[in-house]
């Protein structure tokens, strides 16, 4: 049986780092999505774990952010990881959408995220193109945002870690 929960830093952290190596070999750091996560910390009580027997099998983290002049808040989503071993069988969107979920009980607006559009597209994700500016190089066919407790389509312009 597959268990997803909130992410408990000091119990499941070494666990999904090894997934993030094992899913995407150590040039994941290189990313320009890692630029927004430099500097900050998660939303652990946000973020979402898919464990089985004891084990990580899937992770959604999220991570705050503002994006333009008017400092928008949004969740940043990313990196979603499934083992090896369970892919294939939409875990990747089920751990994403109640990540999703928690952000919305708790009032956050709206989630940005860097990532394949017919798969995210699935669970609400519009691309919005070069409306977003990010720390570094970006597919603009990749960016995409989604309402949450508020309207994805207010922001506009530079995504950045709040102060």
């Amino acid at each position: 049986m597959i268990e997803i929960v909130p992410e408990i830093p000091e119990r499941h952290a070494e666990a999904i780092e090894a997934l993030y190596d094992r899913t995407f070999g150590p040039g994941h750091f290189a990313k320009t999505a890692e630029r927004l996560r430099e500097g900050t910390r998660s939303l652990p009580d946000l973020s979402r774990v898919a464990m089985k027997d004891g084990g990580v099998i899937a992770v959604t983290r999220l991570w705050p952010i503002v994006v333009g002049e008017a400092a928008n808040r949004a969740v940043f989503v990313g990196p979603v990881a499934v083992d090896p071993d369970f892919q294939g069988q939409r875990l990747g969107l089920t751990v994403t959408g109640e990540a999703l979920e928690a952000a919305t009980q708790a009032g956050w607006p709206a989630a940005v995220l860097i990532g394949a559009p017919r798969y995210f597209g699935e669970i609400g994700f519009e691309v919005v193109g070069k409306r977003l500016c990010f720390p570094g190089p970006q597919d603009p066919e990749r960016v995409m945002v989604r309402d949450l407790a508020g309207d994805a389509h207010v922001l506009e312009g530079a995504v950045r870690v709040p102060r």
